[in-house]
Formats: C-alpha cells, sequence, structure tokens
C-alpha cells in the first residue's frame, strides 16, 4: 500500500482524528432534514412537491461534503499527526508521484466514505418528494465528484503553504467562496450546488451558448468545467509537490 495513504488512513480512521469531519456532514445535514419536515407552518405537503425536500438537502450535502474534503485535504484535523511533504522526500526518498498518488487516493476514499453517510438522508428525502432513482442515483455520482475536483485544490494549498496554516485556512475558505460564485457569473449551472439544485427539483437549465450558434447540454457544460478545474488541480498538485527536493 501507498505509504502516504496507509499513515492517512492511520491517522484518520485508526486513531479517529478524522472522525469528526463525518460527523459535521451528517449532522449538519440531519438537523436541516428534521427542521424541514417538522416545520408547522410548512408541512411535508409543501416538501413533498416538485421535490422540494430533497432540492434542499442535496444543495446542502454538497456544500458539506465539498467543504469537509477541502478541510481533510488541508488537514485541519489532527495536522500535527501527519509527516510533512518534506519528510516523505527528502527523509523517507519517495518520488512525488508517490506522495501525490496517497493524498488523493485518500481524498477519494474521504469524499466516497462521506457520501455513503449522506446517501440514505438523501434517499429518504428522495422517497418524501417522489423524486426517481435515476435523478437521485445521478445527484449521489456527482457529490464525491465534485468533493474530489475542488478539494484537489486544497492539497495543492497544503503543499504550497505547508508550515503556514494560517495562510492555508484563509486561502482554503476564500478558495470555496470563489469557486462557488465566479462560475455563476459565466453559466448558472457552473455551479455545482445550483446544478443538483435544479437536477433534484427535475427542472431543465437552459443550454450553454456556443460560438456558430452550438449549444452544449447544462449536464455536459457542468462535467466539462469540472473534469478541467480538477484535471488542472491534479496538475498543480503535481507541481507544487515537485518543487520540495
Amino acid at each position: 500500500m501507498n505509504p502516504v495513504l496507509r499513515e492517512h488512513l492511520e491517522v484518520s480512521f485508526g486513531e479517529g482524528r478524522g472522525l469528526p469531519a463525518y460527523f459535521h456532514v451528517l449532522a449538519g445535514l440531519a438537523l436541516i432534514q428534521f427542521l424541514a419536515l417538522c416545520t408547522p407552518f410548512l408541512g411535508v405537503q409543501v416538501w413533498s412537491g416538485a421535490g422540494h425536500l430533497l432540492t434542499v438537502c442535496a444543495s446542502l450535502a454538497v456544500l458539506l461534503v465539498l467543504y469537509c474534503t477541502l478541510r481533510v485535504a488541508n488537514r485541519e484535523y489532527a495536522p500535527s499527526r501527519f509527516r510533512t511533504v518534506e519528510y516523505w522526500v527528502r527523509e523517507r526518498g519517495e518520488s512525488p508521484g508517490t506522495v501525490a498518488r496517497g493524498e488523493v487516493a485518500f481524498l477519494a476514499v474521504h469524499a466516497a466514505g462521506a457520501t455513503l453517510l449522506v446517501a440514505p438522508l438523501l434517499a429518504w428525502a428522495a422517497a418524501i418528494a417522489h423524486v426517481p432513482a435515476p435523478a437521485l442515483a445521478a445527484i449521489l455520482a456527482l457529490i464525491p465528484f465534485y468533493a474530489l475536483c475542488y478539494g484537489v485544490w486544497g492539497l495543492v494549498v497544503l503543499a504550497l503553504w505547508e508550515h503556514d496554516a494560517d495562510a492555508r485556512e484563509v486561502i482554503v475558505r476564500s478558495f470555496v467562496v470563489g469557486a462557488l460564485i465566479a462560475p455563476m457569473a459565466l453559466y448558472l449551472p457552473l455551479n455545482p450546488v445550483a446544478y443538483v439544485f435544479a437536477l433534484a427539483g427535475q427542472q431543465a437549465p437552459a443550454a450553454l451558448g456556443l460560438a456558430a450558434g452550438l449549444e452544449w447540454p447544462p449536464g455536459i457544460a457542468n462535467i466539462v468545467f469540472h473534469l478541467a478545474l480538477g484535471g488542472t488541480g491534479l496538475a498543480a498538485h503535481r507541481w507544487a509537490l515537485g518543487r520540495v527536493r
């Protein structure tokens, strides 16, 4: 097993240091779902129409999983328990590629685990809101995909400012705000929350207009944008780790 991945698994799960991240995701979503269903002046009838309950819960799940994934990538949970990149590269002699694969692999494990954790609550919301299974499946597939595409930028920040935890926290939170707001100025469905909101509500956003009268369906535009975002992040992460020699 990749040594970096092994260390992350041992610290996060073996020692339980990373479990608060999953608690924050689950508690936040469960609280909103409970309040939504128990609000006296709304009632189940309001939330059961046109996927209303699922739109709220799925949008919140995207935000929570994405944000916690960035915090995990930034090592905000038990930062002193993880070895530095300098240790792996200079003392252990591991290549930057080995370190990169280990960090990204653990990020994928975290994103998948967080999605599995919220899946029962989202399935319950979908059943109440009468949302078809294919739409729910698409949402559950998009959540870890988004988490990885944005979370890898947390790894970039970690590699560049590993010894400045305060700066990393500011940069990560600024990145979350900027990365979610900036795409909306270009095309609203590029925003992951907006796209999942439309998907859960069974709405059809307008297609993305291109040159020469060409159009991209919103789903294709969203996936291509995030593949580019994640791919650029992976390249930047590898470059940042390569600076450590």
